[in-house]
């Protein structure tokens, strides 16, 4: 039984490791890619698809996540009591936050002035477990009654806007929000439906009780799967419910890949957790099994995810600083007053897509050793509870 546990705990932290990493490469796109700054990377129009599917590869990072987070919550939740658990997630939700306004605002501005909030990932990942605090106190049942209803109907409300009313845009509506002459607020993860996200994978954090057949959960996970991409591809071709962006058909195969491969992530749509979380519930439903180098190299991202989270941050900025001064283009461009691909003063700047992946190599190569000696770390000082934290 020692074993089994080893076994599924190592397929959680391997999917993290690569979630972790495959968004890095997204990253590096941003502040290296020369249509960054020119064009949506998911444009049918403009677009290639080498450019959509470096940009497509990394939807399945933020869904993934969210999910194992709430799926991490349901194990911690074993060795703690129930209000134990609804204070760690409510601390722990604040911190994360916090550390969005600042150290991860910080990463990717590197503005002092700093003229735009955004609320991001990690924000999304903090209101969750705020939400999710309350939200283990109801039976499990219920938990799923209300992440399907958020995930399933959500998109109910794609047609409801309040102009510059940004409550609703937190809510359910990407906007960026004057605050003041020389301050905005990026609002780019808006709690509905991610808030339903996180709490899925809480209640199926119970298949990965002992006491639960490791065969069954397989069977389990690669049904929910199957329908989850199946409905996923009925939606999308009959674009009858689920999605504000709907696929349409354009002159070449390749834009008709793009548009049908693009459902809307801000906020993620129906058909967008259908595909994204379709593919994790398959990933975990066959990984159990896998081991060796290659699975240790990408499971130790995935026990210091935070920790590699931040500092590839600050390695990516800083790297195209350096890019920046060395092309002649001036390290100043990349302080940055709006988000990246919105700056006005970046159009002409960039690399090929093959410098990216160079660069998306050297940053995970670079990180490897720092995350090996953090999780290290880690794991020989349990008792020190301000490490759950990072």
């Amino acid at each position: 039984m020692t074993a089994i546990t080893k076994t599924r705990i190592e397929s959680i932290d391997l999917l993290k490791g690569l979630v972790m990493v495959i968004m890095a490469l997204d990253h590096v796109r941003d502040y290296f890619h020369y249509s960054a700054f020119m064009f949506d990377p998911a444009d049918p129009t403009q677009s290639t698809l080498p450019i959509f599917f470096t940009r497509w590869i990394t939807h399945f990072c933020a869904p993934a996540f969210s999910f194992l987070a709430g799926l991490s919550a349901f194990m911690v939740g074993k060795r703690k009591t129930q209000n134990e658990l609804s204070a760690f997630l409510l601390k722990r939700g604040i911190w994360l936050v916090f550390i969005e306004l600042t150290i991860v605002g910080f990463a990717w501005y590197f503005d002092f002035q700093f003229r735009t909030f955004g609320l991001l990932v990690i924000w999304s990942l903090g209101i969750s477990m705020i939400v999710l605090a309350a939200l283990i106190h109801l039976p499990r049942t219920y938990i799923l009654i209300f992440s399907l209803l958020l995930i399933c109907c959500h998109n109910l409300f794609d047609n409801v806007h309040f102009s510059g009313n940004v409550l609703w845009s937190v809510v359910h509506e990407q906007i960026f929000y004057k605050l003041s002459d020389n301050t905005q607020l990026l609002i780019g993860y808006p709690i509905v439906p991610w808030i339903a996200v996180m709490a899925l994978g809480y209640y199926f954090g119970a298949l990965y009780d002992k006491s639960f057949d490791s065969k069954k959960r397989k069977k389990v996970f690669n049904i929910i799967g199957v329908i989850a991409i199946t409905v996923f591809i009925v939606l999308r071709l009959t674009n009858l419910y689920g999605d504000p962006k709907q696929f349409k058909q354009y002159d070449t195969l390749s834009q008709d890949v793009i548009s049908f491969l693009n459902p809307s992530k801000y906020p993620p749509s129906l058909l967008y957790l259908l595909m994204t979380l379709g593919a994790t519930f398959l990933f975990l439903a066959n990984a159990e099994k896998l081991k060796g180098r290659i699975v240790n190299f990408f499971c130790t991202f995935g026990r210091v995810p935070f920790f590699y989270y931040i500092l590839h941050l600050y390695l990516i900025h800083i790297m195209a600083l350096l890019f920046a001064q060395i092309s002649g283009w001036g390290w100043q461009k990349f302080i940055l007053s709006t988000w990246i691909g919105f700056e006005p003063n970046m159009k002409g700047y960039g690399f090929s897509l093959g410098v990216v992946y160079v660069v998306w190599i050297g940053t995970i190569l670079l990180l490897y050793p720092l995350c090996k000696i953090f999780d290290n770390y880690k794991q020989t000082h349990k008792e020190k509870w301000w490490l759950s934290y990072l």
